[in-house]
């Protein structure tokens, strides 16, 4: 699997015809074709290109929606 930087990682913002990716617990998720990331974004709260991990422990849905998009690497610790 491919390995990200923080970095790498928001080239992946879903704006101007890049892909959308997001990290959670150390994974990078592909949510390009997701209709809940449009654009990059869901729910005008969250964007593509981030490690998403300490806000969706917080979000009002667990986790588990991310089972539907693939993983395609890992971001490194830094």
């Amino acid at each position: 699997m491919r390995e990200f930087t923080k970095e790498e990682l928001a080239r992946y913002d879903g704006q101007d015809g890049a892909p959308a990716y997001i990290a959670y617990q150390g994974k990078v998720y592909d949510v390009s074709d997701s209709f809940l990331w449009q654009k990059g974004r869901h729910q005008a709260l969250h964007h593509a290109g981030a490690d998403l991990t300490d806000e969706l422990d917080q979000a009002p849905h667990g986790a588990d929606l991310l089972a539907r998009v693939p993983v395609i690497g890992r971001l490194r610790e830094d």
